[in-house]
Order: structure tokens, then C-alpha cells, then sequence
């Protein structure tokens, strides 16, 4: 799977983020919901598990979650050409963050990387040129 996403043979990273109250969750694990949070801890995993680990490049890593899925899905999206509408997640590779489901806004708190510190982070996300979340 790794050499996939380094050579090409995968072209997309996407999240199933499926926010499932942990009352759902609660069953045998063939009979419960799929999915766990992931839309606010993709974009760190990312970083921290791929890129600083150098399996892929931090450029690799935006077209996988960002130019390749605008490009399948055939939206306007995932570039930034003059024109383009401004949807821009602001990233410091650097950041350290510790995920913390207690702190999350997701309305569920499943995730197996609950405590895990990871270098990388979304900062600011713009959506249509505005400002929606900061750090």
C-alpha cells in the first residue's frame, strides 16, 4: 500500500469520516456501524505517518488529498490557477498537535489514535475565499 502511494498505482487519500455516536458502536464488530473520525486527523496522519517519513513528498500528499480527488470527482477544485475558487487548507508541516477525542467536534469519539502526538497540522482552512477555521 505504501509503494502504491509513492509510485502512483493509488491516487487518492480520502476519509470514510463516519462520526457514529458511541452508542452505535456498541455492538458485536460485525454488526456495528463502520467508521471512525477522520476528517480532523487525516491531514496530520498524513504528514506525521507519510511525508516526515519520507514515503511520500509533501507535494505527493496534496495531490493525493486534494488535486486527484478534485480531478476524479471532475470538480473545480484542488488548484489554485487564477480564477479558481478559494479553497485552501493552510498547512505547517512542522506543528506538533496530540489528538485529543475530548477536544474533537465531531459528534462521535471513536478513533484509535486518541493520545497519538504527530508532527503536522492544518492551521486555516479557506472556503471560497473566506476564512471558516483557524488554529
Amino acid at each position: 500500500m505504501l509503494e502504491g502511494l509513492r509510485d502512483g498505482t493509488i491516487d487518492a487519500i480520502a476519509t470514510d469520516h463516519a462520526p457514529h455516536h458511541a452508542n452505535e458502536k456498541m455492538l458485536e464488530f460485525d454488526r456495528a456501524p463502520n467508521g471512525i473520525t477522520g476528517l480532523e486527523t487525516a491531514v496530520s496522519l498524513t504528514l506525521d505517518r507519510l511525508v516526515h517519513r519520507g514515503i511520500i513528498s509533501l507535494g505527493r500528499m496534496i495531490e493525493l488529498l486534494s488535486a486527484n480527488p478534485a480531478r476524479i470527482f471532475k470538480l473545480d477544485r484542488g488548484n489554485l490557477k487564477p480564477g479558481s475558487i478559494a479553497d485552501v487548507t493552510i498547512l505547517d508541516p512542522e506543528k506538533e498537535v496530540k489528538v485529543d477525542l475530548d477536544a474533537s467536534e465531531s459528534k462521535s469519539r471513536n478513533s484509535p489514535y486518541n493520545g497519538w502526538q504527530l508532527k503536522g497540522a492544518p492551521v486555516m482552512i479557506i472556503v471560497g475565499g473566506t476564512v471558516v477555521w483557524q488554529m
